[in-house]
């Protein structure tokens, strides 16, 4: 099997302003891909830019993805590990744009296989739950917008901090007052707090029944997160700290965490977030499997993945219900309220609506 051709779509999903401690996003900055070949199967791929985490946008994405496409005119598609090579060898980092093309890799080959991608990856069907994300508000605006969750069915919040540490202990305990005891609440405060920050928030948070929170401080300070976490009575999860199988190694051995968060648009794509679960895997560590802005194209691909990852039992698959003003998506997982469920159609199962891409700007590389 040979790759002919790649369609490259400017991917944009308009959407209502979600903020969080990085910044403000107005539309999903998405590319969208589809991977022709010589046996008539094309596979699908798509990736969410999100430059304030991952430093790369809509336009990087599109740019190398014209690179990326080149590179792989001619070749096998089901040689998967030597067709990321390629592009490593190309281009350092760059993870979401490579996401976007190792899922199309995985999407072709589960075709070929004739089975759905989950199957394929040695997976079996389960029952999975998503939380919902707030974003930064008030402290009352956000505890309104938990109640109303809430009364939809929600049993978990994702709560998006890390602007004001003093009314980010307020957020959350207004969340709490809101929603009573029973609901599970996550924090996030995406590299928000300093170290001091930090352990003092923690420290005010205990009491409000806190299953874990990702991400409290600066990349940079990585080698102060065994400290925190040797000192915090909540549970820390890392996120823009593990990128990849090495980072996942290095923050294991450290203790610098209890859980870690695997995104495809960090790791590149399935095969190097296969590598971070295996590490995890190992040394008995449980994951979550999280996303940015993706449609329901990338998120079916991320429950595939998860469907066939042991490890992965935190679900954080919610980035098509954030506002989200148009579903560009045909076929893919479905919401039966907050609880995922897939089809068993072969590859990843989810494609783009032709309506919709129509409307998109095109390159045929």
């Amino acid at each position: 099997m040979k790759i002919t051709h790649t369609e490259i779509y400017r991917f944009s999903i308009p959407m209502e302003p979600f903020v969080i401690a990085t910044g403000t996003m107005h539309f999903a900055q998405n590319v969208f891909i589809r991977i022709y070949t010589d046996k008539g199967i094309y596979g699908v791929g798509e990736c969410s830019a999100f430059p304030m985490i991952v430093g790369e946008t809509q336009e990087t994405c599109l740019a190398m993805a014209k690179d990326f496409a080149q590179i792989w005119k001619g070749k096998n598609p089901l040689e998967i590990p030597e067709r990321m090579a390629d592009l490593l060898a190309y281009a350092d980092h760059n993870g979401t744009i490579k996401s976007a093309f190792d899922m199309a890799l995985f999407d072709i080959a589960a075709k070929n296989a004739g089975l759905p991608l989950y199957q394929f990856l040695g997976g079996h069907k389960k029952t999975v739950e998503t939380d919902m994300t707030i974003g930064i508000d008030t402290p009352d605006g956000m505890a309104i917008t938990a109640l109303s969750y809430q009364k939809r069915g929600c049993r978990i919040i994702k709560i998006k901090l890390g602007k004001n540490i003093n009314e980010d202990i307020d957020r959350v305990k207004k969340i709490r007052a809101a929603v009573g005891s029973d609901m599970i609440l996550r924090l996030d405060a995406n590299q928000g707090w300093s170290f001091d920050d930090a352990l003092f928030a923690l420290g005010a948070l205990h009491s409000q029944k806190i299953e874990f929170c990702e991400q409290p401080m600066r990349t940079w300070f990585d080698d102060r997160l065994p400290e925190l976490a040797l000192n915090s009575p909540i549970k820390l999860m890392a996120d823009e700290s593990c990128y990849n199988h090495h980072d996942a190694r290095k923050l294991i051995n450290s203790k610098a965490c209890e859980y870690l968060n695997i995104k495809f648009a960090k790791s590149g794509g399935i095969l190097e977030a296969q590598k971070i679960h295996e590490e995890a895997l190992q040394k008995g560590m449980k994951c979550m499997i999280g996303s940015m802005l993706e449609s329901r194209i990338a998120l079916s691909a991320n429950l595939h993945f998860a469907l066939a990852s042991p490890n992965v039992v935190y679900f954080d698959l919610d980035t098509c219900l954030l506002g989200h003003l148009v579903d560009p998506v045909v076929g893919g997982l479905t919401y039966d309220g907050y609880f995922l469920t897939l089809s068993d159609d072969n590859g990843i199962g989810a494609d783009a609506d032709e309506g919709f891409l129509n409307t998109c700007e095109k390159w045929i590389i």
